[in-house]
C-alpha cells in the first residue's frame, strides 16, 4: 500500500473537487449547510452548533495527525460552493484497507451528482493510487437511504455488528458493514461512470 495516504491531496473531477481540509478556508462554509439536524440523525454524532461542529472536525484533523484519517471539503465545481465533507478513516496499510466514511452533504446538494462523483473519486484513488484491496463503509442499520445508496453502487453487504458504537447521547446504535475488493472496482467503477453520464445527459435535456 503506496505511503499516498500520508500526504494531503486533492481530488479533481469533472464536477466535484475533494480538496483537503482546511479549516481556515472551509469551515465558515461547511457551517451553513452542516448545522441541518436531518444530517446528524443517523450518525454517532450530534452536532447542533458551530462549536461542536469545530470539535467534530479538530477530531479529523488530529486523527490526520496521526495517519488514521484524510478528511475532506466536498466542492460543488459549478457553483463553486463547499457541498459536504467526508474522509477517509482506519487506515491499515499493512493490510492495505481502508473506510470512505463521515460523509454527509448538504441539502442544497443532496440528490445532485456530488455524492456519487465524490465516492467515485474517492474510491478511484484508494484502489487506483494507493493500491487498496478492500475498501469498507459502514451506517446505521436503520439507516435504509444510505443502505439503498450503498448497493445501487455495487457495494456488497456484509453483515451488522449489534451495538457497535455509542451515540453522544450515551444510546447504541447496530452499524451495518459494506464493502468493495479490488476484484470487484472494475465493474463498480463502470456503474459509477454510468451513473455520472446519465446525470449529465439528464442535467443537459
Amino acid at each position: 500500500m503506496s505511503e499516498a495516504w500520508l500526504a494531503p491531496v486533492t481530488l479533481e473531477g469533472a464536477r466535484v473537487r475533494m480538496e483537503p481540509l482546511d479549516l481556515e478556508r472551509h469551515f465558515d462554509g461547511l457551517c451553513e449547510i452542516g448545522l441541518d439536524p436531518d444530517l446528524w440523525r443517523w450518525t454517532t454524532n450530534f452536532v447542533r452548533t458551530r462549536e461542536e461542529l469545530r470539535r467534530y472536525f479538530d477530531t479529523a484533523l488530529r486523527e490526520q495527525t496521526e495517519g488514521r484519517a484524510l478528511p475532506f471539503a466536498t466542492v460543488d465545481k459549478p457553483s463553486g460552493g463547499i457541498a459536504g465533507s467526508t474522509r477517509f478513516a482506519n487506515i491499515d496499510r499493512h493490510n492495505r484497507r481502508v473506510e470512505i466514511g463521515w460523509t454527509w452533504v448538504g441539502q442544497p446538494f443532496q440528490r445532485t451528482h456530488v455524492n456519487t462523483e465524490a465516492k467515485y473519486l474517492m474510491f478511484r484513488h484508494a484502489f487506483e493510487t494507493v493500491g487498496c484491496v478492500r475498501v469498507e463503509l459502514k451506517t446505521n442499520v436503520l439507516n435504509r437511504r444510505s443502505r439503498d445508496a450503498m448497493l445501487r453502487i455495487g457495494c456488497v453487504e456484509e453483515g451488522v455488528l449489534r451495538k457497535y458504537a455509542r451515540n453522544d447521547n450515551g444510546t447504541w446504535r447496530d452499524t451495518i458493514y459494506y464493502s468493495v475488493l479490488d476484484t470487484e472496482w472494475p465493474s463498480v467503477k463502470a456503474r459509477l461512470e454510468t451513473m455520472l453520464e446519465r446525470g449529465i445527459m439528464k442535467r443537459e435535456r
